[in-house]
């Protein structure tokens, strides 16, 4: 939470573990019945939404900048700009552990681009690469 501004019921990491700045970093979010999302997808069979599951990648890729930049990212954000070969490979329900390994591709200015992987017990379960740019 002290890296980016996203809170509840936003907040799709709990933790950042293994940051390498400016190249690579882990971020962990542990999937609970109580998300509010699993009221409606789906009440009998509780699935996280595979966007959700990009927005958490997209979230450890700017907590990495944020850690990378340190005071110059102060009052800045970090937007979507691309989001490319998506692939969802199992579902993610309640119980699940998501490590979300990102690794930063590319720097031009103040866009980023990155490749992230999503996997519950060692097991892909979705990937993308994308790119985002800050402003502020």
């Amino acid at each position: 939470m002290g890296a980016i501004p996203h809170r509840y019921p936003f907040l799709m990491i709990d933790r950042m573990v293994d940051v390498h700045p400016n190249q690579s970093a882990i971020g962990i979010k542990n999937v609970t019945v109580n998300e509010p999302f699993f009221q409606g997808h789906f009440p009998s069979k509780p699935v996280m939404p595979g966007v959700l599951i990009i927005e958490a990648m997209a979230q450890t890729a700017a907590a990495l900048v944020v850690i990378t930049l340190g005071d110059v990212f102060q009052g800045k954000l970090v937007y979507f700009m691309t989001i490319e070969g998506a692939k969802f490979r199992r579902p993610v329900g309640p119980g699940d552990q998501l490590r979300i390994e990102v690794v930063k591709e590319r720097q031009r200015g103040n866009v980023y681009k990155f490749r992230g992987i999503a996997r519950v017990d060692g097991v892909s379960v979705a990937e993308a690469t994308y790119s985002a740019m800050i402003m502020g």
